[in-house]
């Protein structure tokens, strides 16, 4: 068996799609790498809310995956959007990492907590406004880019620190850069965080398709992972909008913590539901449903407006 694995060409993209085919050659299947530039990657002088929400990182590889370019295309599980086309599914998800995000700085006696005013460089929408509720003396700056390139800006000195997911710092050894990590309570991470995701055509090889998941796939993950992309669905959400959520396993229950926050950070709704793991979609709609109802969205609406005005 062959399998041409679609990947980015960042560094971090890379070390996902050589840990897949790592797992996949233990697993006695051949491998070959194609790297493919998406729109995200192109596009760096623009925040991702200016570029738009769907496909900015996948679409160039669900293409190839449509005309069967590649078999399978790897994504940071939290960049893949949460509608696929019709012609897609995902066939795998790897093992969860920390899900948190940290401050990363050459300066590590640097703090969020500390009540010190100094410039973080980010480019997601949700840690802007989170960090505007929580910590409003932090100033923020947009920054794009891989993560080499974001660290390359930091020592030039247009930021003090950076804010990023533990996991791709942790994956890329800059672990020595970690000024803090930061609390789930407040910096719930993106849905999907932490983990890869394995994209494929629906179409594709049902062989291929039963050694993917026998290889690649984490149950516990993947359960987690339902319950958020539910959620996110829901909520339609994107790049541009700073939706957060968070489920975990405990023993025969899965628990998901998620909400909104406005662009300026002024409100924030977050709620919290448990259920059956065997249900994973249900009660991330449900928790979605609930944080409708609470007036989430009313906050989605002036964020798309405000989106719509930039």
């Amino acid at each position: 068996m062959h399998i041409k694995i679609g990947t980015r060409g960042s560094k971090l993209a890379l070390w996902q799609a050589y840990y897949v085919e790592d797992l996949l050659q233990k697993g006695g299947v051949e491998t070959e790498i194609v790297i493919i530039e998406t729109k995200g990657d192109k596009i760096l002088d623009r925040s991702l809310s200016k570029i738009g929400s769907k496909g900015v990182f996948t679409e160039e590889l669900e293409d190839q995956l449509r005309s069967g370019g590649i078999d399978i295309a790897v994504h940071s599980a939290k960049d893949l959007q949460s509608h696929l086309d019709e012609a897609f599914e995902i066939v795998a998800f790897t093992e969860r990492e920390h899900a948190n995000d940290v401050l990363v700085s050459h300066d590590t006696t640097l703090s969020l907590k500390s009540g010190e005013s100094f410039t973080v460089g980010t480019s997601s929408t949700r840690r802007v406004a989170i960090l505007k509720h929580f910590y409003p003396h932090i100033k923020t700056v947009d920054m794009r880019g891989n993560l080499q390139t974001r660290l390359r800006k930091l020592e030039e000195g247009q930021c003090d620190a950076l804010l990023l997911a533990y996991a791709g710092v942790h994956r890329m050894e800059y672990d020595d850069k970690i000024a803090e990590h930061l609390l789930l309570d407040e910096f719930t991470p993106a849905v999907g965080q932490g983990s890869v995701a394995i994209e494929c055509a629906v179409s594709l090889d049902p062989e291929k398709k039963a050694k993917l998941r026998e290889l690649l796939n984490n149950e516990p993950t993947e359960t987690c992972l339902r319950t958020e992309r539910a959620f996110l669905k829901r909520l339609q959400g994107g790049c541009s909008i700073p939706v957060f959520g968070l489920a975990t396993l405990h023993e025969e229950e899965i628990r998901m913590t998620g909400g909104i926050i406005s662009l300026d950070g002024s409100e924030l709704l977050h709620k919290v539901q448990s259920g059956s793991p065997a249900f994973p979609e249900e009660l991330g709609t449900a928790l979605a449903e609930e944080l409708i109802e609470a007036g989430a969205d009313r906050i989605l609406a002036d964020i798309r407006k405000q989106n719509a005005a930039n």
